[in-house]
């Protein structure tokens, strides 16, 4: 059995990926409060008894990781999968990282302790950039009026669709403990992405706004420039990303009519993912 630590948006992917390959393992998720037929999170003792597979998306607060804090004890013997964040790397300006870079530069050090705490225990971490999907594109954001550009054409970031973050996460199930980045194949600027969005929606583009009119958490997001490189999770995972650009990614969105069980699942907030 499969325990899933904080059924957020990536998890419930991994989780309806596994449901549908034939003879894959049975699921139990974790929530902070037990709604839609998940466990507790205070509460999980018994299921962690029985899984054989422990995946955690649950980020960490200031005191450290929730699920190490609270079960680290019980998680001997068993597969780890951590999602992490290509946040580490911290700001690269520009440059390609790959999981031979230093994973302690990031803009919030309890996420850094947290990843090198996962690799510690021999679990798979899985670094994710920027996640995008049914019901969470800047497809989404054009249509509701959230989108903009900031006119910062050489500040890049890698994303990645979530059924490839699924994907890669089954492939990891295989493969040996350490640290993989499922990202994309080709990086590019937000202003970018959102253009392409828009045109797809045959609509202009947004406006741009200045960088500081931003909240200090975007702008923090937008004082980052990396790209991430993902030839390790091809080699050792088998994987190949689905959706490799944005632009493949943004389409199949596009010509999507009919909600998914991702898109139905709506993206909780991180304190809600336990």
């Amino acid at each position: 059995m499969l325990l899933i630590f904080g059924l957020g948006y990536a998890a419930r992917a991994v989780a309806a990926a596994m449901l549908s390959k034939p003879g894959g393992m049975a699921c139990v998720g974790t929530t902070r409060d037990g709604r839609d037929g998940s466990v507790r999170f205070d509460q999980a003792d018994a299921a962690l008894a029985v899984a054989s597979h422990v995946l955690s998306s649950v980020p960490p607060d200031e005191a450290g990781d929730p699920v190490l804090r609270r079960y680290g004890r019980g998680l001997a013997g068993k597969w780890l999968g951590y999602l992490s964040s290509t946040g580490v790397y911290g700001d690269a300006g520009g440059a390609w990282v790959d999981e031979s870079a230093p994973a302690d530069r990031g803009r919030r050090p309890s996420r850094n302790r947290a990843d090198a705490d996962w690799l510690a225990l021999g679990a798979r971490v899985f670094r994710l950039p920027g996640i995008y999907g049914p019901g969470r594109s800047p497809l989404d954001r054009v249509r509701g009026g959230e989108a903009h550009r900031t006119g910062l054409a050489e500040q890049v970031f890698s994303r990645v669709h979530v059924e490839d973050i699924a994907s890669g996460v089954v492939a990891g199930f295989a493969a040996p403990a350490g640290a993989y980045n499922l990202a994309d194949d080709e990086p590019a600027s937000q202003d970018a992405v959102v253009a392409y969005a828009a045109a797809l929606l045959g609509v202009p583009p947004p406006a741009i706004v200045p960088l500081e009119s931003l909240s200090p958490a975007a702008r923090g997001f937008y004082a980052e420039n990396r790209r991430v490189a993902n030839g390790r999770a091809k080699r050792v995972l088998g994987w190949t990303p689905r959706y490799p650009t944005y632009r493949d990614g943004l389409r199949a969105l596009n010509a999507t009519t009919s909600p998914t069980a991702v898109s139905a699942a709506p993206a909780p907030a991180s304190s809600d993912q336990r």
